[in-house]
């Protein structure tokens, strides 16, 4: 018996979810790996920083859960049930605030950057923060009205506009974010030398992570009001969370990569060399580091602790000795260190 409304067509509902389940499963599993190597990398990070991660994670697991939780009702209590295919069970429901939530927080952590970047402009921010919001109080609409008319039938035809919305938001808020910081970036990157090469490296970063997430959810939305009477895209809705959560993750683990990549000089001809302290001088620089007596930790060095400051404010210093001194990143923000 075929359901009212929809097409049962089952490698396009059925299928699509199995195949968006299977690909969201791989994706949660770099999650996983991400996570793991964060808090083996980065344990000098602020608790800020890792109450995020542990968040991410957790919701991550949980919208996987679902998906699957999902998958079994629909392949194996509701098997051989066609009409069933037009029902939305709850679990499925709650993966569109989940994945909502995922990218709340992801939208947030750029916020920060962004806001650290211009040097705390709050006009910059605030749209990212309130379409943020939008994106959020829209997907927790959508959950609702699926929970409310428990079909995909009858929710197309009372609230298609509502995740139309919170697609159409969440990737302004990608396209958004990534020119704001490329803008940031671009404006402090000097003509030459070795910090024309970090921030070079950090804008490519911004680029990557930022339009892998807006190109999966303008997929899912097309496929939303073009082939609506499928589930290509809520196949594509599991993987978008998963994106959002590898690109906050991803961000905070290049930081290692980018510092790393600029090995301290051991003569004037090997260049500049920029020790970044994230926590600036209220951390203790007492400890033991590879090449001196004092040393940052590993996962301290990023563009956010000299955000909003150009090139020539910069102080860089260049080692003429075999051995470095490292001093407080406070002593370089503020002009005082020494050349």
């Amino acid at each position: 018996m075929s359901a009212p409304g929809i097409n049962i067509d089952v490698p396009r509902t059925l299928g699509a979810l199995l195949i968006g389940a299977f690909f969201a499963s791989m994706f949660s599993g770099v999650v996983h790996l991400q996570t793991l190597l964060y808090f083996r990398s980065y344990k000098a990070d602020p608790l800020g920083f890792k109450s995020l991660v542990v968040a991410v994670w957790a919701l991550d697991t949980l919208h996987t859960a679902f998906i699957w939780t999902g998958m079994w009702d629909y392949l194996i209590i509701f098997y051989g049930d066609d009409s069933k295919i037009n029902s939305i069970p709850w679990c499925v429901s709650l993966t569109v605030v989940l994945t909502a939530m995922l990218t709340f927080l992801v939208h947030c952590f750029f916020a920060h950057r962004i806001w650290l970047l211009s040097k705390r402009n709050w006009v910059m921010v605030a749209p990212v923060f309130i379409l943020a919001l939008l994106r959020l109080g829209s997907a927790t609409a959508t959950t609702s009205q699926m929970f409310h008319y428990n079909a995909f039938d009858t929710f197309k035809l009372h609230a298609r506009w509502i995740f139309t919305l919170g697609l159409s938001v969440s990737s302004a808020v990608d396209v958004l974010i990534t020119a704001l910081i490329f803008y940031l970036f671009h404006s402090t990157r000097p003509d030459a030398g070795h910090l024309k090469h970090v921030i070079d490296k950090l804008i490519l970063y911004a680029f990557e992570t930022g339009s892998l997430t807006c190109i999966g959810t303008i997929l899912s939305l097309i496929c939303w009001v073009v082939m609506s009477h499928n589930l290509i895209f809520l196949g594509l809705h599991f993987v978008i969370g998963k994106l959002y959560a590898n690109s906050l993750l991803v961000t905070l683990n290049t930081r290692q990569n980018i510092r790393q990549s600029r090995a301290p000089a051991t003569s004037v001809d090997r260049g500049p060399v920029i020790f970044v302290d994230s926590s600036s001088h209220h951390r203790s620089t007492k400890a033991a580091g590879p090449y001196g007596a004092h040393s940052t930790p590993a996962g301290d060095y990023h563009m956010d602790d000299y955000a909003g400051t150009s090139p020539k404010e910069l102080q860089i210093t260049v080692e003429t000795t075999r051995s470095v001194q490292y001093e407080p990143a406070s002593m370089y923000v503020s002009g005082k260190g020494r050349r």
